[in-house]
């Protein structure tokens, strides 16, 4: 029996060089492709995949949000994240919202391939080039701070980041302004910043907001 494969990412051109390279595959079957959240969120229900394979950069919606609205509407959904992201900050979140495994774009073809069967398979699976340092994160005894982090509040937070006021947030995570303004709040208690200033200074300490 074939795989049935959604494949979500922003860029076209991308998405084609991933579907020629899963479609070799006599038994993996692209049936859909969305370049947004709020189009993979409706392929999902209209296709019924097996498997997402998904870019955390969308336009729309972060990839860690979508992952945990794609598992609350459909717990045996299998996900894939497939992100540049390195750091394993990104990882971590994207393995807490839902996902069963992470992949670097600058992986080897092969490593996208065998990430699909295993998780598929319901594995969990971690690219070479980032699953040592996820396990060091994890083993530390002290991590930091950002992984205490809520995969919703990562997201508010990267937004934040990146410029955007409460409004825009909860616009694009459908959420309402003050759900994002008493999250805000949150994590300035979790992370123990008194302004945004600080928040903004601590994030891109430990690696948020770098690029």
């Amino acid at each position: 029996m074939s795989i049935r494969l959604l494949l979500v990412d922003d860029h076209a051109v991308v998405r084609e060089g991933y579907r020629r390279l899963l479609e070799r595959r006599g038994d993996l079957r692209i049936v859909a492709e969305a370049g947004t959240a709020a189009v993979a969120l409706s392929a999902v229900r209209e296709h019924a995949p097996d498997l997402v394979v998904l870019d955390l950069a969308l336009p729309d919606m972060g990839g860690i949000e979508l992952i945990g609205r794609l598992r609350q509407r459909d717990p045996a959904l299998r996900i894939l994240a497939f992100s540049m992201h390195r750091d394993p900050l990104f990882a971590a979140q994207a393995l807490k919202a839902g996902a069963l495994g992470y992949v670097t774009k600058s992986s080897e073809p092969s490593v996208l391939v065998q990430a699909v069967y295993r998780v598929a398979g319901g594995e969990r699976t971690l690219s070479p080039d980032i699953a040592p340092e996820l396990a060091m994160t994890l083993l530390d005894d002290t991590p930091g701070p950002l992984h205490a982090l809520s995969p919703r509040e990562f997201e508010v937070l990267r937004l934040l980041l990146d410029g955007d006021d409460h409004a825009r947030i909860g616009e694009r995570l459908h959420i309402s302004p003050k759900t994002v303004q008493n999250t805000h709040y949150q994590i300035k208690r979790k992370l123990g910043a008194r302004s945004d200033i600080e928040l903004a200074r601590l994030a891109t300490e430990h690696g948020l907001g770098r690029g």
